[in-house]
């Protein structure tokens, strides 16, 4: 996975990390605030299950590894700074 800058688009990524990206821009956009692993699965109509969970939570610790997410608070993900909910760049 590529290390996020602002000229990349998010079509770079798979399309499960693209999801990601997607649910944290509507939330974004909606003033919902940060995403826990715990409401992910949720979203994307998937079980609670904790495998899933923790699938979630692997592929956001990923995304913030690279910059493409932040997580300002244990558990919590929002989109990184100057990443934009348009699937590009700013």
């Amino acid at each position: 996975m590529p290390r996020w800058n602002v000229e990349l688009p998010w079509s770079v990524l798979s399309v499960d990390y693209q999801r990601i990206l997607r649910a944290l821009a509507d939330r974004e956009r909606l003033g919902q605030g940060p995403l826990t692993c715990q409401e992910s699965p949720v979203g994307f109509g998937l079980e609670a299950a904790p495998a899933k969970v923790e699938a979630l939570r692997s592929k956001a610790k990923r995304l913030v590894a690279r910059g493409w997410l932040a997580e300002p608070v244990l558990g919590r993900f929002t989109l990184a700074e100057g990443v934009t909910g348009s699937g590009g760049g700013s």
